[in-house]
């Protein structure tokens, strides 16, 4: 089988979806599948090379997400020679522009000689123009509509894209950590926290990811203000890449974060790592006692960063998912407040506050957290992803029951 990924980002840019694609691409390699990947051009052309970690063939020629972008894809795709065209799917990626959502009508007009498979990192809508309204969500229902195959990654998104009338049923397939958990050689947690200057009185909490609005950044640093209001011994690690390639907005976040922890005389108690290796992010997620992630529109499993602090096995303070949640299909576990997770509602500092105390007021709970935050990422196993994949590939490709999974 050969697989061709398109996506707007990839590595060395910042952006889980980019690292997402990698991940994917590595596995469904082991497990014997051909893939090249067709990128942005601020990426560089590679080649599959034997080293440790098996890499696929990387075009990197898309100069512009626009209209042009068609041409460069096609070409690229006719090239190589894929039975499947998989569209990795975030708007922000491709600057917003919608000319991605009508290129499978694009190629069903051209009479591609390859399927059209999108994966939906999330629904967010593209811009169109002032004033598009209902017409942004058309676009996106567009692009699952003219897609052979639909995916999503998480149950909210399977209910709102099930209505989207696809050709074949749309699809629920998890993403994984983009972090696996392999400090570099010699790790020593004490030795790590010491060069934190983090004491043995003091209580770490970690947030992995890019701040944006979404995710409730301003909660975290007013929790942590709360918290020296009472007195607790607690630092924040800022664990990884600030603002990330594709969505200029987080800039402007980034500020008025760093403006609000100055204004609140937090300045010596949160410390920003920067954009570091696999090794490094995995090197400090251990290092700390617990991870907080306040999303503000709820937890859901399209967050790589609750992915990445749930495989470490990190005791989780993260916000109340929307909605009444459901279980999703092909069996995926859920949070369970008090058993995998500390659930709060979205836009709650002084409940935040509380979690925290309440973790590090007890170890049994801390320890049940994190033991049950290790035995829900079994379930988003890359091996895993990579075969349900493959399965959804194959259904669209005429060779199985194409039922969902």
């Amino acid at each position: 089988m050969r697989v061709c990924f398109v996506t707007g980002e990839y590595p060395p840019m910042q952006g889980g979806m980019g690292d997402y694609t990698r991940e994917l691409s590595r596995i469904l390699m082991e497990q014997g599948v051909q893939v090249a990947v067709v990128t942005s051009g601020r990426v560089q052309d590679s080649q599959p090379i034997e080293v440790a970690k098996i890499e696929p063939l990387v075009y990197a020629r898309v100069s512009a997400w626009d209209w042009r972008s068609w041409g460069s894809i096609y070409r690229l795709a006719r090239e190589w020679a894929p039975q499947v065209l998989h569209i990795q799917y975030q708007t922000a990626a491709y600057g917003m522009h919608p000319a991605i959502n009508f290129l499978p009508r694009w190629l069903s007009f051209k009479r591609a000689p390859f399927k059209v498979a999108v994966t939906f990192h999330d629904l967010r809508v593209p811009f169109l123009f002032k004033g598009a309204g209902p017409m942004r969500e058309w676009v996106n229902r567009e692009l699952a509509r003219c897609a052979d195959l639909a995916i999503v990654t998480n149950q909210g998104d399977y209910v709102k894209a099930a209505e989207y009338h696809t050709r074949h049923p749309v699809r629920l397939i998890p993403i994984g950590s983009n972090i696996r958990p392999s400090p570099p050689p010699g790790y020593d947690r004490a030795a790590w926290r010491e060069k934190l200057a983090v004491t043995e009185d003091e209580t770490l909490i970690s947030y992995f990811g890019f701040l944006n609005s979404s995710k409730g950044g301003e909660d975290l640093v007013k929790a942590m203000a709360i918290l020296h209001q009472k007195g607790q011994a607690v630092k924040l690690i800022m664990v990884g890449g600030q603002v990330g390639d594709s969505d200029p907005t987080n800039v402007a976040y980034l500020r008025k974060i760093k403006g609000l922890i100055e204004a609140l005389g937090l300045g010596d108690y949160v410390c920003w790592t920067g954009y570091t290796s696999p090794e490094e992010v995995t090197a400090n997620l251990l290092a700390s006692d617990l991870c907080v992630l306040p999303y503000r529109d709820g937890a859901s499993f399209r967050r790589g960063s609750l992915m990445a602090a749930l495989a470490h096995g990190l005791p989780v303070i993260t916000t109340t998912p929307p909605g009444r949640w459901r279980p999703c299909p092909g069996g995926l576990p859920e949070l369970v407040h008090g058993e995998n997770a500390l659930l709060v509602p979205p836009g709650s500092p002084g409940q935040i506050a509380e979690a925290v105390e309440a973790l590090v007021g007890s170890a049994n709970l801390s320890t049940r957290l994190g033991s049950g935050a290790s035995h829900l990422a079994k379930a988003f196993t890359w091996d895993n992803i990579a075969r349900l994949s493959v399965k959804a590939y194959e259904a669209i490709m005429g060779q199985t029951d194409p039922g969902v999974p």
